[in-house]
């Protein structure tokens, strides 16, 4: 078959070279990073309802979570959630099938309270979180495009945008946050909560980590352990650091604290999570598919958590980009940056795209023609094996933020 792709030499400074570059994560715990956490366990959990039930995945999109922030009394050793945070769990779903109804918004509220459980331990759903779902019903129209035996139809004119490699700055915020939660927390300080935002800032050869970080009120005794534990967390992110870059780093965790005149403010938390002291979440609000936000990088504003994985493209493209932008340079020598983006059209097949760009910055005295070769290989292969995608998704072997 062929395709429409483009390979072209961009001629552009890398962004390792570069002299300003910005990197974002929202952790896990952020309320942003809460509501596409749920979209997308939602929309996995119905996907199974409807293979084990069905055969096949039906039409669903629960993209449109929102989170209600409640209100709380942060306590060293203790404090308490006053108001509960309120989640609304909206969207699409395919809830009856021949004759046959399907419990969508039973398995829409099991699989969040699952996610919620797992994700943010320090939280409890009996008197910190009302969950509430309101799932409307896909029109039959939409339905029909999910019982097809071919490729499935792009379901709306859109693109997805991917990069790689990550540059030394992605990897450090973006493993600053994971390894805080997954190592440190689990390890030596317990009162890490879950809602961690790393702000990276490179300004040269200098990079400038900023880290809010909610901690556990009940973990923390007082202000002289709070501040323990942020000392120990700096110097455990350094170290980190050092792993993924030999330039300068700094990193300032909690900055708007003030410990000083008898009027102390931190960041101190009762479940891990700002969303219950003020903050609100949305689905799509952070960070893109590759887990970062990264405005130095080409990048698309679409959300992908709990979008269907069969047709909608603004999921399944944003997924493709980055997996073919990873394995472009993975495979191709010689390349510096790669950008790839991926435009739909309505009604066309998902595996004919208008357009498959990819924007190849390549290494001095790089043989481009080699380069183009090669990466309108691996681009054509994952469109040939499309559908790929939607068995990664359904697995959960693919972050979608």
């Amino acid at each position: 078959m062929i395709r429409n792709i483009k390979v072209e030499h961009l001629h552009e400074t890398p962004i390792e070279k570069q002299e300003t570059e910005l990197v974002e994560r929202k952790g896990i715990g952020h309320p942003d990073s809460i509501s596409d956490g749920l979209a997308e366990a939602v929309s996995r959990a119905l996907c199974k309802e409807y293979i084990d039930k069905c055969g096949a995945i039906l039409h669903h999109n629960t993209d449109e979570t929102q989170i209600v922030a409640g209100r709380s009394r942060p306590e060293f050793g203790g404090g308490e959630v006053l108001k509960p945070i309120y989640t609304l769990l909206v969207g699409r779903a395919t809830m009856e099938f021949d004759g046959m109804e399907i419990p969508a918004e039973a398995v829409a509220l099991q699989a969040a309270r699952e996610y919620v459980r797992n994700t943010i331990p320090g939280m409890d759903l009996e008197r910190d979180m009302i969950i509430d779902c309101k799932l409307g019903t896909g029109s039959s129209d939409l339905r029909d495009v999910f019982t097809r035996d071919h490729i499935p139809m792009a379901n709306d004119t859109s693109f997805g945008v991917g990069h790689a490699p990550f540059s030394e700055l992605e990897q450090v915020v973006y493993n600053t946050e994971r390894q805080l939660l997954t190592d440190l927390k689990k390890k030596k300080i317990p009162g890490i909560g879950e809602d961690i935002k790393v702000m990276g800032l490179r300004d040269n050869n200098d990079i400038s980590l900023t880290i809010c970080c909610g901690m556990v009120g009940r973990h923390i005794d007082d202000m002289d352990h709070y501040i323990n534990a942020k000392e120990e967390m700096t110097e455990y992110v350094l170290d980190l650091a050092t792993k993924y870059t030999d330039r300068t780093v700094s990193a300032r965790i909690n900055a708007a604290d003030k410990v000083d005149g008898g009027c102390d403010c931190v960041f101190l938390t009762v479940t891990g999570t700002s969303a219950e002291m003020g903050d609100d979440g949305s689905v799509g609000r952070g960070n893109r598919s590759n887990g970062l936000i990264t405005p130095s990088r080409p990048m698309s504003m679409e959300a992908t958590s709990g979008k269907n994985p069969i047709n909608h493209i603004g999921k399944i493209y944003n997924l493709l980009s980055t997996q073919m932008a990873r394995d472009v340079v993975s495979a191709v020598d010689e390349v510096s940056d790669v950008h790839i983006k991926l435009l739909s059209q309505i009604g066309m097949p998902i595996d004919q795209p208008l357009v498959a760009s990819a924007q190849v910055i390549p290494e001095d005295g790089a043989n481009f023609a080699a380069i183009r070769s090669e990466a309108e290989v691996v681009i054509d292969d994952w469109l040939e094996n499309i559908t790929k995608i939607t068995d990664m998704v359904v697995k959960g072997e693919l972050d979608t933020f």
